[in-house]
């Protein structure tokens, strides 16, 4: 084979891959989902199921090994969280 049959097919292949792997994260919108509710229970003051939302969509994302904005972010709201409950608890227990 020529060498150029050799570049075309390894660019067609590199092509495929990029397609495939672009669809697959594009289909995956459960973490998003998940995220969205967490913020929704966070807001309704449900923090304990925000919080499990959000583990869920930290989960998801790195399953998924992308958008790393969205897991900082979930990391920080996962610690915010987890300071608000342990100032909730020590509240109730000095009453």
């Amino acid at each position: 084979m020529q060498p150029y049959y050799y570049f075309l097919s390894f660019i067609l292949l590199s092509i495929i891959i990029v397609l495939i792997y672009s669809f697959a994260t594009w289909k995956k919108g459960i973490p998003t989902e998940r995220f969205i509710r967490a913020m929704k229970d966070e807001n309704n003051g449900d923090f304990e199921e925000a919080i499990a939302g959000y583990e869920i969509a930290l989960y998801e994302f790195d399953k998924i090994k992308s958008h790393n904005s969205m897991r900082n972010k979930i990391i920080e709201k996962l610690k915010v969280l987890h300071s608000v409950i342990d100032y909730q608890n020590s509240i109730h227990f000095r009453r």
